[in-house]
């Protein structure tokens, strides 16, 4: 098992794989906003809360495989695991299920894989041993330039920047970001799996309860949007557990590189499940831009 997952060719295929299932979710959101029906703040919370509560399960089921024990926590763990389930999960996705609600897949994937600059930003004030370097600050000021032009005037992906769309997008890139690094400074107290599994889950009861608070609703079930909600609760857990098991057998850096395919993915699968048109100037630049700064970030050398 641990000469496979150290074979380039694995790494790749697994990698890209990973970063294929998260770039989906983009498209499989907006879809799944029709399919059930759900229109205002709550249904999309509430709907939110759904996915990842049944991911939870899942990742907790993989974890227990992966580690041959069931996933307890220590309860010295618990404060520290539940802060980091309402940065990582009820925070980032309140904010990202509304924005996506009001900007265009495309649109979504290129501003939320910024999440990787904003990681380095907060390690640098948070961590001792995560300083900003010069590679760094380069790669960041391309992402930055990416979200930018993403953003620049009205088109295809238009309206500028609104902070229900954009805006909301913007703030889940910078929860996220900054609960990477609250991860970091915690993935002692427990292994990564358990502190995953648990956050997970009770950040996505608080998004169950914060949607039932606000009215929610998500009432269509039918065939095809239960199996789209549980291929989204799926991609996750699936997609986080093989991820893991490259981190452990591989350099960070090794594996990292590749998600700057992540925003290509979304892009992608944008256009091609939601017809949104994506081949203009504007923005394929502003997707070179966010992928490049990634790829520099994350380049052999650094050290993360």
């Amino acid at each position: 098992m641990e000469k496979k997952l150290q074979n380039p060719i694995m790494v790749c295929i697994l990698a890209l794989f990973c970063c294929a299932l998260w770039g989906s979710a983009f498209p499989c959101i907006k879809i799944g906003y029709e399919w059930m029906k759900i229109k205002g703040t709550g249904s999309q919370i509430l709907f939110a809360g759904y996915r990842f509560f049944l991911s939870g399960i899942m990742t907790f089921v993989a974890g227990c495989i992966l580690e041959k024990r069931i996933l307890t926590m220590k309860v010295s763990s618990f404060p520290l695991i539940l802060r980091q389930g309402i940065l990582q999960t009820t925070i980032q996705y309140v904010s990202f299920y509304i924005g996506l609600a009001h900007v265009t897949g495309t649109k979504g994937s290129i501003i939320n894989a910024c999440n990787a600059f904003v990681s380095i930003v907060a390690a640098h004030f948070m961590l001792k041993s995560e300083k900003m370097t010069w590679k760094k600050a380069a790669g960041c000021l391309l992402g930055v330039a990416g979200v930018i032009v993403i953003n620049m005037g009205a088109g295809a992906f238009g309206g500028g920047f609104r902070l229900m769309g954009e805006g909301m997008v913007l703030i889940s890139t910078i929860a996220y970001g900054i609960s990477t690094v609250y991860l970091k400074k915690i993935a002692d107290r427990e292994s990564t799996m358990t502190i995953t599994a648990w956050q997970i889950l009770l950040g996505s009861g608080i998004l169950i309860a914060i949607g039932i608070l606000l009215d929610g609703r998500v009432n269509n079930f039918t065939f095809k949007s239960t199996l789209l909600l549980i291929y989204m609760a799926m991609l996750s857990a699936v997609a986080f557990s093989i991820w893991t098991l490259l981190l452990k057998y591989n350099p960070v850096g090794k594996v990292a590189v590749y998600s700057f395919s992540v925003p290509v993915f979304g892009v992608v699968m944008s256009g091609i499940f939601l017809r949104e048109p994506f081949l203009s100037v504007k923005n394929i630049a502003a997707l070179i831009l966010v992928c490049g700064g990634i790829m520099i970030v994350n380049a052999p050398g650094e050290r993360r």
